[in-house]
């Protein structure tokens, strides 16, 4: 979350320059880029071993740059597709007990989380621009690693796609009227089903990820 705190500040102190600029209007587009985080929340899942006792898994925060493209119907009404450089992921198996607990890497992940948007947005003509989005997002997960520890038992890592619902929330903040600076937070549902294989036997273990994505962007519009 201090990434997040941090991206806001660095917002709102760029949005008191905000320029007057023209409304939103029909047949606009908006092009962004910037940069965002995918922040996993809680933990990805968790089981009990008859020797290890309480064992979970966690993904770490990934961070990468983003790109989106957005039309508009109306002055309040717009279609958004977000896409993006490949986001990567240390995952983690960690061990609680009642004496100790404790967490070591086990592998890398990466994934491109394409997300198509409707949005709504309240102030098309004001000097700042707030907005929310419902959508759809696809993640792929690919190039999945485990430590050379894993890799040298004959193991492997498979992480299976995903699709769930994104919401949003986000402004603009108008730098004239051509060019833009936004900030935009979502909450995506994803769940995958990782696969680790020994190259005979595969033991499926689901993972709940959801995280929240954030990201800050300079526009321009069209």
């Amino acid at each position: 979350m201090a990434r997040l705190y941090k991206l806001l500040v660095v917002f709102l102190g760029l949005a008191l320059v905000a320029l007057p600029a023209q409304a939103y209007e029909k047949g606009d587009w908006i092009f962004r880029a910037g940069y965002g985080v995918v922040d996993p929340q809680g933990t990805a899942a968790t089981f009990t071993d008859e020797d290890l006792g309480s064992v979970f898994i966690d993904v770490d925060s990934g961070s990468a740059l983003t790109l989106e493209g957005v039309y508009f119907f109306s002055p309040n009404w717009s279609f958004e597709i977000l896409a993006a450089t490949p986001f990567k992921h240390d995952v983690k198996l960690g061990v609680s007990t009642d004496q100790d607990s404790g967490t070591a890497k086990i592998g890398e992940v990466s994934q491109l989380p394409p997300t198509f948007t409707f949005q709504y947005h309240f102030m098309p003509d004001a000097a700042f621009r707030p907005y929310v989005g419902l959508g759809l997002n696809w993640t792929t997960f690919f190039d999945e690693q485990l430590v050379s520890d894993l890799t040298d038992q004959g193991l492997s890592l498979s992480v299976d796609d995903s699709f769930g619902a994104a919401i949003q929330l986000a402004a603009d903040v108008p730098l004239g009227d051509k060019w833009l600076l936004n900030f935009d937070i979502r909450w995506i549902s994803l769940e995958a089903d990782a696969n680790l294989s020994d190259g005979v036997d595969t033991e499926v273990i689901s993972l709940d990820i959801s995280p929240l994505v954030y990201s800050i962007n300079l526009g321009y519009r069209f």
